[in-house]
Order: structure tokens, then C-alpha cells, then sequence
């Protein structure tokens, strides 16, 4: 897969994306704070969600649209909707913004509608969130733009995760990302499971990678070393803006640390590696007294010490009991020509 410069899968680089989600707060300018932000941090792309109250639920303030339970209690799911959406004229400008300073910006469509407003802005790439992971009309319509596209699993089954790959293949997808993907807010350690990033790869063949929404920068750092090519997590400036997503959200400082992380990981992940030189750190065999020609080797004038260079250790009953070829100093490597 690649998205504007960015080769993702087995070999390149983690994709590394910040989700901005309801952190904007309503506020343009806080929007803008965030691509800006999230640049600096060395994330490589920033996500919108673009969707409206009225596209996503009903205005209904009976159950099952009241929410009692859960970090959002209290409040219909319109009422949150309509707090934490991102509005449609922003996200143009958002994206200039975005292209102006070398970041880049796509975007979560919810609906038919929201696809093609987002084709009109031209961005290269969609997310599919976990939820509309079984709105196989909305993935078909996106695959049809041949734009690369990230799915996020949530709680689909694996039946319906590979129904949405094949409908995104069969209608002219060839560019597809699985995120594993815990739906908790924040998700719990234990539920994360980050064995399944290497079964999804194993099974589909494509880019896995994690959307995190557990705290902290651990379980990022631990999918990349396990194989995750994408990372994605939710991504405020600063926790003390309170918003709809700020407290699973990652601030500047963790954002940063996970993404410096991250980059040493990929550096010490290396490849399969087996020395193949003499390690001068180890023991080797010596001459622990002047040995004369002809005289026999014993545990009197030969031992192993540091550092290598000479015979392995393990040569020394080999040696033992045979002659010196030549004059052999005190502190000499043994080597076979000698003996």
C-alpha cells in the first residue's frame, strides 16, 4: 500500500496516524493547532471523521439512543454526535493546511454522502471505521474510487472481516489495511489481544497494523515489535481541553515519545543476524609460560583467557598432549600451525 509518499507493509516505515477525532472541541483554530501539532510529534498523517448527527442516528431521546452506561452516559447519541463532529467546511481548509505543511490528512466517511464530499477535496487514502466495518454498500462505494483503504475490526467478526476485503476487492480496491482494534474507551490491557495482528496478516496477506485506544505508549510500541505496520491513536494537544475523546486521547508529549519509540524499534527489529566473525570478546587459547620446541602442551603452560582471537577453548584437550611446533611466547595466541 502506499498513501501520498508513504510505502506501507512488511519492510517500510510505520504509518503512524493521529486521530483527531472530537479533540478539535468545535474550535477551527484548536483543528488547526492539532495538524500542526501532530506534524511536529513525526506523526505521518493526521484523520478526520467525516460524518453529521442526522447521517449517523436518530434524534431520539428514548432507549436505545439514550445513553446510561459507558464514558458518554447521560446524553442521547445524537446530542454527542453533534458535539464531536468535525463540520464540512472546515475539512477543506483543514487539508490545505495539511498539504501546505507536509502532513497528510484523510478522512473517516460514515455515509454515501460523506465519500463524495471527501472525493471532491481530493484525499488520497479512507478509514473505515470499526462500526461501518459491515456497511458494505459504503465500502463498496469507497473501493470504487481506487483509493487505498484502512479498515479498522473493532468487534467484527472474522466472516465479516473478510467480506469487507472482498467486497473492497471485487469493486476495484487493490490497495487494503486491516487495524486491529479494541472498541473500549480506553480499551483494557487485557483486552487487547495483540496476537491477533499477526493472525489477520497471516490469514488476509495484506498490511495489520493497531488502532489503539488503550493509554499510554506500551502496547503501540509492543504490536510494532509483534509486526504492526500502522499505528493509529486518538491525538489531543493537551488532556486538560476537555472533550469527547480527550480521555483516551494522547497528549504532545506521549505522541512524541510513542513515535521516537517506535522509530527504534524499527531500528532494532534488523534482520535475522548470526555473527560470523571471531568475537574478541570471549576466551581463547594462550600460552600461560614460554614454551620451548617439542615440548608437550598441558594444563601447565596453555589456558583459555579473554581476549578471543586464537583457538576456541573447546580445543584445549585437543592440544593437550602434543608437541609445540616452534618457540611459543608467554601471552601468545595457540593456533594449529603451532601445535
Amino acid at each position: 500500500m502506499q498513501i501520498n509518499k508513504n510505502k506501507i507493509g512488511n519492510g517500510n516505515p510505520v504509518y503512524i496516524i493521529a486521530e483527531m477525532s472530537a479533540n478539535h472541541g468545535g474550535d477551527y483554530e484548536r483543528a488547526v493547532d492539532i495538524i500542526h501539532a501532530a506534524k511536529e510529534c513525526g506523526a505521518d498523517a493526521i484523520k478526520l471523521q467525516t460524518y453529521t448527527a442526522d447521517t449517523l442516528t436518530l434524534d431520539c431521546n428514548v432507549a436505545p439512543f439514550f445513553l446510561e452506561k459507558g464514558p458518554w452516559a447521560g446524553q442521547t447519541m445524537h446530542e454527542l454526535y453533534k458535539k464531536a463532529y468535525t463540520p464540512w467546511e472546515w475539512q477543506p481548509k483543514l487539508k490545505e493546511i495539511a498539504d501546505k505543511i507536509g502532513i497528510t490528512l484523510f478522512s473517516s466517511p460514515f455515509d454515501i454522502s460523506s465519500v463524495d464530499f471527501l472525493e471532491k477535496m481530493d484525499i488520497p487514502a479512507y478509514k473505515i471505521a470499526s462500526p461501518e466495518i459491515i456497511e458494505y454498500q459504503l465500502i463498496a462505494h469507497i473501493a470504487r474510487t481506487g483509493k487505498p483503504i484502512i479498515m479498522s475490526t473493532g468487534k467484527a467478526t472474522l466472516s465479516e472481516i473478510d467480506n469487507a476485503v472482498r467486497i473492497a476487492k471485487t469493486n476495484g480496491c487493490s490497495q487494503i489495511a486491516l487495524l486491529h482494534c479494541v472498541s473500549e474507551y480506553p480499551a483494557p490491557f487485557e483486552q487487547m489481544n495483540l496476537r491477533t495482528i499477526e493472525a489477520l496478516e497471516k490469514i488476509f496477506n495484506i498490511p495489520v497494523g493497531l488502532s489503539d485506544h488503550s493509554h499510554g505508549i506500551g502496547v503501540a510500541i509492543a504490536s510494532v515489535a509483534i509486526g504492526a505496520t500502522i499505528i493509529e491513536k486518538h491525538f489531543i494537544i493537551d488532556k486538560s481541553m476537555k472533550t469527547a475523546d480527550s480521555f483516551f486521547s494522547m497528549d504532545k508529549d506521549e505522541f512524541s515519545q510513542m513515535t521516537k519509540e517506535i522509530r527504534n524499534i524499527e531500528k532494532a527489529m534488523g534482520t535475522v543476524y548470526f555473527p560470523t566473525e571471531i568475537n574478541k570478546s570471549r576466551r581463547s587459547v594462550y600460552a600461560i609460560m614460554d614454551i620451548k620446541a617439542g615440548e608437550i602442551f598441558s594444563d601447565d603452560n596453555i589456558g583459555s583467557f579473554r581476549p578471543g582471537g586464537g583457538l576456541m577453548p573447546d580445543m584445549l584437550d585437543l592440544i593437550k598432549g602434543k608437541k609445540a611446533q616452534g618457540d611459543i611466547k608467554r601471552g601468545s595466541y595457540i593456533f594449529w600451525e603451532m601445535v
